[in-house]
């Protein structure tokens, strides 16, 4: 292991990294030199030993907070991937069948044309309730119940399983109310009995107070004066009734920066970790789903959790071409679309894992025993990884001897 300390113009970059994947830091260095970091963690391991652990830059750079080994930061849509591990633990357990229809678990949520919804539905983005048609009181997103019997009582945009369209923030009130109903603990308390205290992972659905000083705010992407907005961001600008529009702006007052969403349970976005963690529950799921003595689901489990469930042409939310397993991302290559958005996640054929908004990722490989986490504190441009979190994959996975991801995976 070599270890790292390099200097930036805001900050310096610390850790270590095997001789193996010196790529990987050389691409961590350049994203803050040419690429716009402003702090950031990246974390690698094979076969349950970590082969990078590096993070620097800045948490706080208008007050000159450095990023240091233990800071975290909001990585929305990576904690999906989270609430996915909850359903499927419980399911590796025997206590959840994910192809049960939803009734059977939350009676409440079955009418209003929700009658026949399975929780693989809920699971694949196909249950039809990506968004709210029905205006959010002020400040409901810290609200578990009022979330829950709200979408319990919304019409779905389409017949469930009919369609495929990204639950942005949904996902985690849908998904965790069958986690909370089963295990008979709220989805932040089983996340924590269940993964991350055992693993020593620092990933919270809901944190406690005193991280607070611990916690990187993000900040938005500004774009160019030369950008085009995609099609999505179109939408959102000029559809104020579209999926993307409500999905968006229709939440419930959800502030990614604020204390009371980083308390509360939020599951389709509120998650605060680090790359560290990231990679360390990915990697246990990568050494065949038990790490160090602690088990989180059986290794038949990890072929539910890698199969693709839902794929379609044109997302009904995201508005280009998307594939999703029982709750987790699959690679998606839209690199070359004739038309509209390019925006994609390369992984190999066989990772899941989750993106989250701005660039932040977390994937599992099983067959090279790979656990991957990015975190970062700027976003970037895109709906999937934007060419720092992708230079860091790309990076990995040249390291361990892959030569292209010219098909839409990266392969040897």
């Amino acid at each position: 292991m070599h270890s790292i300390e390099v200097t930036l113009a805001a900050g310096k970059i610390e850790g270590f990294c095997d001789e193996r994947f010196r790529a990987v830091a050389a691409e961590f260095e350049r994203n803050f030199r040419d690429r716009g970091e402003v702090g950031a963690s990246v974390c690698v391991s094979v076969a349950g030993k970590t082969v990078v652990d590096l993070w620097g830059g800045m948490a706080r750079r208008r007050d000159e907070v450095p990023w240091k080994r233990d800071t975290l930061s909001i990585v929305y849509s990576c904690t999906k991937g989270m609430v996915a591990l909850c359903a499927h633990i419980l399911e590796s357990r025997g206590k959840l069948d994910i192809e049960a229809p939803v009734a059977e678990y939350w009676p409440e949520f079955a009418k209003n044309g929700k009658e026949r919804a399975t929780v693989r539905m809920m699971l694949d983005h196909s249950v039809g309730l990506p968004a709210f048609k029905t205006a959010l009181r002020a400040n409901g997103c810290v609200d578990w119940e009022y979330m829950t019997s709200m979408l319990a009582n919304e019409e779905p945009f389409w017949v469930p399983g009919s369609r495929s369209g990204y639950h942005m923030l949904n996902f985690g009130w849908t998904v965790g109310e069958i986690v909370r109903r089963v295990s008979g603990k709220s989805l932040g308390a089983f996340f924590r009995d269940e993964v991350a205290k055992p693993l020593g992972a620092d990933f919270f659905i809901g944190a406690p107070e005193d991280l607070e000083p611990r916690i990187a705010p993000i900040s938005a992407y500004k774009p160019g004066p030369n950008e085009s907005p995609s099609e999505f961001t179109q939408a959102v600008v000029t559809e104020p009734q579209s999926i993307a529009a409500l999905s968006l702006l229709n939440t419930g007052n959800f502030d990614a920066n604020s204390r009371a969403c980083h308390a509360a349970e939020i599951g389709g976005a509120g998650g605060i970790s680090n790359a560290r963690a990231l990679a360390r529950i990915y990697g246990a799921l990568a050494c065949g789903g038990t790490l160090d003595g602690v088990k989180l689901v059986e290794k038949q489990q990890l072929v539910r959790m890698s199969e693709v469930s839902s794929a379609t042409q044109r997302d009904a939310t995201l508005l280009l071409p998307s594939r999703f397993s029982l709750g987790f991302m699959k690679s998606m290559d839209n690199r070359r679309r004739a038309f509209g958005d390019r925006d994609s996640a390369i992984f190999s054929a066989g990772a899941f894992g989750h993106v989250g908004a701005g660039g932040s990722v977390g994937f599992a490989d099983v067959e090279e025993g790979l656990g991957f986490g990015y975190t970062m504190n700027r976003m970037g441009p895109g709906i999937m990884l934007n060419p720092r979190g992708q230079s860091l994959v790309d990076a990995t996975y040249k390291s361990l001897g892959f030569s292209s991801n010219a098909s839409g995976y990266w392969t040897r």
